[in-house]
């Protein structure tokens, strides 16, 4: 009888995972090798990566002359001239990512990675603030520490754009689809969104997700229930999901604080134009607006924090959304200008607190802002604090 129960047990198993196996990911999942020399004969013939590149590629003096996007795709096309995989890719970015990251902050700081066993899978979430800064520091992070790089998770509507596309299938990235016509599509998204992490996991690669959809763009960080029940539906017809969910992959909080944000200012113009009108038009280019400035932009002092796996040891979405939002908030680094903005909405800041290059940066944000934007941009640096006084941590 113990055999019998044994042996259809393994069938099941078995089942599931051909299922898995079998499911069309091809419109989700990033680009293979045997894909990546035509993606990059596309990429370097673009005008839009040229300009946008320059920045990235050239020094200074000459990214703002006339020639400049001409340079960089002649640039472009000498290195990656012998890129046939996806890992040679993702060397090249890793060297301009390094020099960008030395260029727009003034510390990038780590603490965490003794959590790590670089033999194993990890499911990473994190709270979100920039559009490809936050995953890319992580695995910036990962490979420095010897650790394979992971799938990272980007909204459909990041993908508009070709180029965008591209680039960030290029690198490891993997679609969530999010702009669908009926209830009964969005759920087959996100069932295929969820049998792709768990596949991603059994082929031992971890996988990066942001906590909730889209970036908090109030700097209020908390786990949406929601994205754990979409973790879990691939793992529904099981008799307890959220636990083979985390044995699948142990779920690792990362936290990242930043203390400039090069967006804050759209941030908040966005905020403050849905608080008055109740709605917000974003325009064409401003996705990847948004990526450039993120990228390039000063950032100021920068920590990342991996928080030790949670594994098997939660049996409720609500319990392991909890468990998120207290190791990811309790990981954040409140940073001075945290401290100010949260000091000025009190009406208790002086002029003591801007003594230093971030303290400035955040000034001169201030006064790109009308009155009525200027709120929101500071709720923005200012909402850690308080989050982290409801969860009953030290601001």
């Amino acid at each position: 009888m113990l055999r019998k129960d044994r042996s259809n047990s393994e069938d099941r198993v078995k089942f599931l995972a051909n299922k898995i196996d079998v499911l069309d990911f091809d419109p989700i999942r990033p680009y293979q090798d045997q894909e990546v020399p035509g993606v990059l004969a596309r990429l370097i013939q673009s005008e839009q990566l040229a300009v946008a590149a320059q920045r990235l590629v050239l020094p200074k003096f000459l990214a703002e002359r006339f020639f400049a996007s001409w340079l960089t795709r002649k640039i472009l096309q000498f290195s990656v001239r012998n890129l046939k995989t996806v890992d040679d890719f993702q060397g090249l970015v890793s060297k301009y990512f390094e020099q960008l990251v030395q260029g727009s902050t003034d510390a990038l700081t780590v603490s965490g990675l003794e959590h790590l066993d670089p033999t194993r899978q990890y499911l990473f979430i994190s709270n979100h603030r920039d559009i490809v800064m936050d995953s890319s520091l992580i695995n910036l992070l990962l490979f420095r520490a010897g650790i394979e790089t992971c799938r990272m998770a980007v909204g459909d509507n990041l993908l508009h754009n070709p180029l965008a596309a591209d680039l960030m299938r290029l690198n490891k990235s993997f679609v969530v689809e999010r702009d669908l016509a009926s209830a009964r599509a969005g759920y087959r998204a996100m069932t295929r969104t969820s049998h792709y992490v768990r596949h991603s996991l059994q082929e031992h690669t971890s996988v990066w997700i942001a906590q909730r959809q889209g970036r908090a763009k109030d700097g209020f960080d908390r786990t949406d229930p929601a994205l754990i029940k979409m973790l879990a539906l691939a793992y529904r017809k099981q008799a307890e999901p959220i636990r083979e969910l985390l044995s699948n992959g142990a779920l690792v909080p990362v936290s990242l604080s930043y203390e400039v944000d090069p967006c804050a200012p759209a941030k908040a113009r966005e905020l403050a134009a849905l608080a008055r009108d109740g709605e917000y038009a974003k325009g064409e280019q401003e996705d990847l607006d948004s990526m450039i400035q993120g990228l390039v932009g000063y950032k100021g002092q920068v920590h990342v924090h991996f928080s030790p796996p949670i594994s098997q040891d939660c049996d409720s979405v609500e319990q392991l959304a909890e468990r998120l939002d207290s190791a990811i908030v309790g990981g954040i680094r409140v940073l001075s200008t945290n401290r100010y903005a949260d000091a000025l909405l009190a009406d208790e800041a002086s002029d003591s607190h801007v003594n230093s290059k971030a303290m400035s940066a955040l000034k001169i944000q201030l006064d790109q802002c009308t009155e009525e934007q200027r709120a929101f941009l500071l709720q923005q640096y200012a909402n850690i604090c308080v989050n982290r006084r409801q969860l009953g941590m030290e601001a």
